[in-house]
C-alpha cells in the first residue's frame, strides 16, 4: 500500500461532525508537489540546503530590524543574496567581490554573464591563462 492509499484510508477515521466540506489532509492536496522528485532526479529530496542558507537571515532578524531605512534593507537583502549564491557555487564572496568590483567598470557589456558567481571561476581561470601566455 503507498502512502498516499494509506493517508486515504485513515482520512475517514477523523472527519469532523460539524462541518460539511471536509478537506483532504495536507499531504494528499500537495501529493504532485511533494512527489516531484521522483519525476525529475535533479530534484533534492529535501530542502535542507536552502534552509541552511536561509539561517543566517532567521538569526539575524532581530538585529536587521534596524538597517536604518528600506532602501538599507533592501540593500542588506541584495548583498546577503548576492553572498549565499557565491558560497551555492563554491566561491570565496571576498575573492569575488573584490575581482568584480574592480573589473566591472572597464568590462565590456557583452561579456557581463563571465562576472556572475556560478561563470566567474571559469572566466577567471581563462583570464590568468590568457595573462600567462
Amino acid at each position: 500500500m503507498s502512502l498516499a492509499a494509506a493517508i486515504s484510508d485513515i482520512r475517514g477515521c477523523f472527519e469532523i461532525a460539524d462541518r460539511a466540506d471536509i478537506q483532504p489532509p495536507y499531504p494528499l492536496n500537495r501529493w504532485a508537489a511533494m512527489a516531484r522528485y521522483c519525476d525529475n532526479g535533479l530534484l533534492e529530496i529535501s530542502n535542507n540546503l536552502v534552509e541552511n542558507a536561509l539561517r543566517g537571515v532567521a538569526l539575524g532578524r532581530r538585529n536587521w530590524m534596524f538597517v536604518g531605512s528600506t532602501k538599507g534593507g533592501d540593500a542588506s537583502a541584495l548583498f546577503y543574496s548576492l553572498v549565499e549564491t557565491c558560497r551555492l557555487n563554491g566561491v570565496e564572496p571576498e575573492a569575488w567581490f573584490t575581482d568584480v568590483i574592480a573589473r566591472i567598470g572597464n568590462h565590456p557589456i557583452n561579456r557581463i554573464d563571465e562576472l556572475l558567481p556560478w561563470n566567474w571561476q571559469a572566466a577567471k581561470e581563462i583570464q590568468n591563462l590568457e595573462q600567462a601566455a
